[in-house]
């Protein structure tokens, strides 16, 4: 956390009430003496009293402090205080907003009041999609070289970025209740599904939620597998420029997670691409399938996961057997995923051996 001082905060109040603006007393809200800035903690309101135009003002500052309860981000935080920023004024009767604002790493407070959307900016990377490699073969079922070597590489470097933990308990168990409530994840999925005049369509997907919440209950307290992760570690977001050399691109949902998350979106592809083909997962992909998960398994030392994994895997099944995001999909590959969800979600531990016995149930 930057640390605040009592010039800058006079600078920022400047440049959103006028130049001739002067901070004439700083205190944590309800403390009698004035404020030690050294010790102003973010989540403690301070109260400012300025003068502005000739005229004495009183405004306080308000900052979230990093905790639970979706406040782990800083991206939560700025979503919550911008949030407040938009709405207060709306309302009758509530104390305005006068602006929203925030610290730079050197402790600089800059205004973001009039801000209406966000953006960033990345650097450009060269390659070529991975999903153009996936793609090729299944449309012809040779494996390369190549193509297991770079499977290789991209278990490798999962395994290498999963070392990382994190000791966070109340982060691990939100970041499984997000897969299963938050809007881009499962039940966001289902709500997306076009269900109506549907019964049959209903009944399934209702099953699939029902079996997903009993895993939140069954995986949320292994609290010890936290650590860094993709978040979206699939074809479409990695570039291969020459052999085995890769960027990623559009990590997602956080920095922290569970490590089944990157091993099932991608290995879960190789299912998807081959049932495409064949209608069970063989050939090419069956090699890939089984290789990434062997070395994934020895390398990491991490069994655990063939505990956590469906939920997982149910969550990026209803991504492909989605009408909306596949419609050309046949309704047999479709099925097939569905029978896959469910049958993994019915099972203790996931057995990478026995996915077409999944898919066929």
């Amino acid at each position: 956390m930057p640390e605040l001082n009592r010039e800058e905060i006079e600078r920022y109040m400047k440049t959103v009430m006028g130049a001739d603006t002067r901070i004439l007393n700083l205190k944590l809200l309800g403390e009698s003496e004035d404020a030690d800035i050294k010790a102003y903690g973010y989540g403690s309101p301070l109260q400012i009293d300025y003068e502005c135009n000739g005229k004495q003002h009183r405004a306080v500052l308000h900052t979230i402090s990093p905790g639970p309860f979706g406040h782990e981000h800083m991206s939560d935080r700025a979503q919550m205080l911008l949030w407040d920023h938009k709405t207060f004024n709306s309302l009758p009767r509530h104390v305005r907003s006068i602006d929203a604002g925030a610290f730079r790493r050197s402790g600089n407070a800059v205004s973001l009041g009039d801000a209406e959307e966000f953006f960033i900016l990345t650097d450009y990377a060269e390659g070529r999609c991975y999903v153009e490699d996936v793609t090729r073969m299944r449309d012809d079922g040779r494996l390369t070289d190549l193509d297991a070597t770079r499977a290789d590489a991209l278990c490798d470097y999962l395994v290498e970025i999963h070392r990382v933990k994190r000791d966070s308990p109340d982060l691990y168990a939100r970041r499984i209740r997000e897969l299963i409530g938050h809007s881009e994840c499962i039940m966001g999925l289902i709500d997306s599904y076009p269900t109506a005049r549907n019964p049959a369509a209903v009944a399934l997907l209702m099953t699939i939620e029902k079996q997903c919440v009993e895993w939140r209950w069954r995986i949320k307290d292994r609290v010890h597998r936290l650590c860094q992760v993709h978040g979206d570690f699939h074809p479409w977001n990695i570039l291969f420029r020459e052999g085995i050399d890769f960027f990623l691109l559009d990590r997602s949902r956080g920095e922290w997670g569970e490590p089944a998350d990157d091993v099932t979106s991608l290995t879960m592809n190789y299912l998807f691409f081959s049932l495409q083909r064949s209608g069970k997962l063989d050939g090419n992909f069956e090699s890939l399938f089984r290789g990434f998960w062997e070395r994934y398994l020895a390398k990491s030392g991490d069994q655990e996961m063939l505990q956590v994994a469906a939920p997982f895997f149910a969550f990026r099944g209803l991504v492909m057997a989605h009408p909306i995001w596949y419609p050309n999909l046949t309704e047999d590959v479709r099925q097939k995923l569905f029978n896959f969800m469910q049958s993994v979600l019915s099972e203790q531990a996931f057995n990478p051996d026995e996915v077409n016995r999944y898919c066929e149930v």
